[in-house]
């Protein structure tokens, strides 16, 4: 394979107004090889792949291609050239189907006409590619946020691309989804594709990357063959510090008399998602959901929150019967969700950061007017407790890294200081540092006395965390596992069915 530079990033600098985001970046990237582009939030890394895909300009510095250096008019022009970019943000039209999104700007046309037979043929194609087994005429709104990530991939390697950059591709997917996906871009590799792969989880980027490319603070700071570094020091050159200890260790639940549950669920049934599904979770304890995608989690605790319809199903909480109809119910009696869509349901992406922290406690702040100094006081507090990195406190939610919206999210969902917290995929683009204090806040709020549930598609975290992890299968649940079983085979066995 030819080691010469297919793409050099030359002196790249990046900012935005006052506030500079890339520091002459330089290094290259040889074709037929993946790289692991390793990084804090903010550091930079989805800001460079996106000058490299069209989507921004450099300050300052060049994008060399082929040895020439090129000035991309947009994502349009970078896709001419053989350079796709997956974004960690959805970048669908809800409202079309899934071959039309592959297909939009990209449409086969016979004669005058669209050839929409030939691209359900090959949207079906590519959908078998990545796993997926929907009908092409689906509309995106109507998937889950698992199936839009494949739908993702799907469209990108639809593209044909030379150099091809994954940014967080396997956030919504479980294990066997991701492994499919790792086996596909060992293909693209042989075929000679450059693929960038950016991801936090680190054992990921150590099983399918060659290199790593280490970026902090706006700066490339390291590249070294992946066999030769450890996942501790991954970690250590990401956050420039030594990291060890990344879950707390599991403290016993109160032990004793068999209290009350904090939250009881009995015969719970959304239409559609899941069936007759009974739970409970006491006073600080972790309580852990795992499953495939399609088992129901996510869709399971929409309906008890009230964001879709469930027809039966009693909730009670610290013993008392809740009427949950929507959300504003649920979190009247103290029941919280961070959702796992931060984009579609988590934030307001084109309002500031204090009113997106505020908005679920908003009486606290109505006097009847709302009181912008308490406002931005709490924000303050929020920005320091969870590590949110934003140049301008004024600045739109949109305008924050992936992460940082997840932290803001994070913070958001606490501001009511709920008792029941349910985190759905909590860390989903969370960097290394980051996620350990969000395990070490989530032992904390369990410590206080709350009850927890996380929903992850990351089993280690949910071997790391729980003192019970609940396994749902097209839409039961079908066990509950106590600490002496928490082993991936363990909870993949009943996921799957065959245990």
């Amino acid at each position: 394979m030819s080691t010469t530079p297919l793409v050099t990033f030359d002196a790249v600098s990046k900012s935005f107004g006052s506030v500079r985001v890339l520091h002459d970046v330089s290094f290259t990237l040889e074709p037929g090889r993946v790289y692991g582009l390793l990084g804090e939030n903010g550091a930079g890394k989805s800001t460079l792949m996106k000058i490299l895909a069209g989507y921004e300009a450099p300050t300052q510095g060049a994008v060399v291609l082929d040895g020439v250096p090129v000035c991309l008019s947009g994502p349009r022009d970078a896709e001419s050239r053989g350079i796709v970019m997956i974004h960690q943000e959805f970048n669908l039209a809800e409202h079309l189907t899934i071959s039309e999104n592959i297909f939009l700007g990209h449409e086969i046309q016979r004669g005058l006409l669209l050839d929409d037979a030939a691209m359900r043929r090959k949207s079906a194609s590519a959908l078998a590619d990545v796993g997926l087994t929907r009908d092409p005429r689906t509309r995106v709104r109507d998937l889950i946020v698992a199936e839009k990530q494949l739908v993702e991939i799907a469209k990108a390697l639809s593209r044909k691309a030379r150099v091809l950059v994954m940014d967080e591709p396997t956030a919504t997917l479980t294990p066997t989804e991701a492994s499919r996906l790792f086996r596909l871009i060992g293909r693209l590799r042989d075929d000679g594709v450059t693929v960038v792969y950016i991801s936090h989880k680190l054992d990921e980027v150590q099983q399918v990357a060659d290199e790593i490319i280490v970026m902090r603070d706006g700066r490339f700071v390291a590249r070294q063959p992946t066999a030769a570094l450890t996942r501790d020091q991954m970690a250590n050159l990401m956050v420039g510090r030594e990291m060890s200890d990344m879950f707390p260790p599991r403290k016993l639940r109160p032990s004793g008399v068999e209290t009350t549950p904090l939250l009881r669920v009995t015969g719970a049934t959304v239409p559609g998602w899941t069936e007759d599904v009974s739970f409970a979770v006491y006073a600080g304890e972790i309580l852990g959901f795992a499953g495939l995608v399609g088992a129901g989690r996510t869709e399971l605790f929409e309906g008890l929150i009230g964001l879709r319809p469930r027809s039966s199903g009693t909730i009670e909480i610290d013993g008392r019967p809740a009427s949950i109809h929507r959300p504003r119910d649920a979190i009247r009696h103290g029941l919280a969700y961070l959702s796992e869509d931060r984009k579609g349901r988590g934030l307001l992406l084109d309002f500031s950061l204090a009113p997106n922290l505020t908005l679920t406690a908003l009486r606290r702040y109505a006097r009847p007017l709302i009181d912008r100094k308490a406002e931005r006081s709490a924000l303050a507090t929020a920005i320091a407790t969870f590590g949110i990195r934003a140049g301008d406190t004024s600045m739109r939610a949109r305008s924050l890294s992936g992460g940082n919206q997840q932290k803001l999210l994070l913070a958001k969902t606490l501001h009511p200081d709920p008792r029941v917290i349910v985190l759905d995929e909590p860390t989903r683009g969370v960097d290394i540092g980051a996620k350990r204090d969000i395990y070490f806040l989530i032992q904390q709020l369990a410590t206080e006395g709350r009850a927890i549930l996380v929903i992850s598609s990351e089993l280690i975290e949910l071997i790391g965390l729980c003192h019970r992890i609940a396994v749902m299968r097209s839409g039961r649940l079908v066990a509950t596992l106590q600490p002496d079983q928490f082993t991936e085979q363990e909870i993949i066995s009943h996921a799957t069915g065959t245990r």
